[in-house]
């Protein structure tokens, strides 16, 4: 088995952490901080915007059973792309869209489906950024929607993402197209 990591930031991470776990080909998911200039960020600071700090997950994954190019087309199918902002209820840098690069064959890929996406009239914002040093986030932020499912539906719920899912039938309609 080949064993590779991935990098995203797709607003709330409890979100994104869920999504990649259920993803066959995925061996571990791992919340935590990245993209920022603060070392060793808490939860509080990053959510309160001092840092920098993207919210992100770390997916490791086994390269035989699922490719970098699945992994983003997974990741664009769970976000909003389109917002500058954050993602759905969350607004400030800190949950905002990356995804983050470890070599230029995952930047061409990234860049890739950005541009599909974007020559079906999708304005994506999601950024494209090298991988920086990676924090990981407080124990009870890990694996969240599984320690604490009332709570993590009830955001989930309520976040918007639930009611987002057109747009991400859309998306993975324009994805899976030949180019």
């Amino acid at each position: 088995m080949r064993v590779s990591t991935a990098i995203f930031a797709g607003g709330c991470f409890w979100c994104l952490q869920k999504v990649f776990d259920q993803t066959d080909g995925v061996i571990r998911t791992t919340v935590g901080y990245t993209g920022g200039r603060l070392k060793n960020p808490t939860y509080e600071k990053v959510s309160a915007g001092i840092g920098g700090h993207y919210e992100a997950v770390k997916v490791e994954y086994n390269t035989e059973k699922i490719s970098y190019e699945e992994l983003v087309k997974v990741f664009f199918k769970n976000i909003d792309p389109t917002n500058p902002y954050g993602q759905f209820c969350d607004i400030g840098k800190q949950y905002e869209t990356a995804i983050f690069y470890s070599n230029d064959t995952e930047k061409k890929i990234a860049e890739k489906l950005k541009e599909k996406l974007e020559k079906a009239n999708i304005t994506v914002n999601t950024k494209i950024l090298p991988v920086s040093e990676f924090y990981e986030a407080e124990e009870y932020h890990q694996k969240y929607y599984l320690k604490y499912p009332k709570e993590y539906n009830y955001y989930y719920e309520h976040s918007q993402r639930a009611s987002a899912t057109e747009m991400f039938k859309r998306i993975e309609k324009i994805l899976a197209k030949e180019p």
